[in-house]
């Protein structure tokens, strides 16, 4: 499969096509908080919006049983691709957001959404920009995550989350706490604009999400847990 290749602090390496999402930064603080989870043999794990597969390879590599997800057939791919390459099982299944798990039940939730504010107010039907525009307030995938998620942990079973800050923390917690997810930051990180937010600096600006002169964004992890 064509495409490109990385490498990952720990050597780890996935290749990934043009047009899916490779580990940036995002996935990397992702993978920081997965490092803290019990995620032993017998554990299972569900990646939502998998992209290339990084983050359901590093939880395979824990022991986990793990299920990543993904709506483009290039990332189911890429994914499995990847896993083989690992010596890895990860099932990779092609699909919107969470609707491929409905009925099952995990330990883990990881996401990686789609998240930035985008002057279309809906998600794109194709394109790369699929992996990170999320409407107006870049909230439309992550709603949907969050109304979700409960119904397919098991009791003590964890969401994790990354998002920017410019689509809204507080708003991410009340709406996991309405789910019946009790939330909290577990991770902050402030990083430089990437070529997306800077390319959008003037409509950000204009919408009041950023201040004149702000150059970075802030990187978040959300962590929630269904009650045990």
């Amino acid at each position: 499969m064509p495409g490109l290749i990385g490498t990952y602090g720990r050597g780890d390496r996935v290749v990934f096509p043009r047009g899916v999402y490779g580990p940036q930064g995002d996935t990397l603080l992702l993978r920081e908080a997965l490092d803290r989870e019990s995620v032993g043999g017998g554990a299972t794990v569900l990646d939502v919006g998998t992209g290339s597969g990084f983050l359901a390879l590093a939880a395979a590599r824990r022991g986990a049983r793990v299920t990543a997800v993904d709506r483009t057939r290039r990332a189911v791919l890429a994914t499995r691709v990847n896993a083989a390459l690992a010596g890895l099982r990860v099932e990779a299944v092609r699909g919107d957001l969470l609707g491929p798990a409905v009925g099952r039940r995990f330990h883990l939730i990881l996401s990686n959404p789609p998240y930035v504010p985008a002057p279309d107010a809906l998600v794109p039907p194709r394109g790369p920009a699929r992996a990170w525009d999320a409407g107006h307030d870049g909230r439309l995938v992550l709603d949907r995550l969050c109304d979700g998620a409960a119904g397919l942990l098991h009791p003590g079973g964890a969401l994790l989350l990354v998002h920017s800050a410019l689509c809204g923390v507080t708003a991410t917690l009340e709406r996991l706490e309405r789910a019946g997810l009790p939330a909290e930051v577990t991770d902050r990180r402030r990083v430089p604009f990437g070529p997306v937010l800077a390319s959008r600096r003037r409509w950000l600006l204009d919408r009041g999400l950023i201040a004149p002169g702000d150059d970075k964004e802030e990187l978040v992890i959300i962590r929630a847990e269904r009650a045990g």
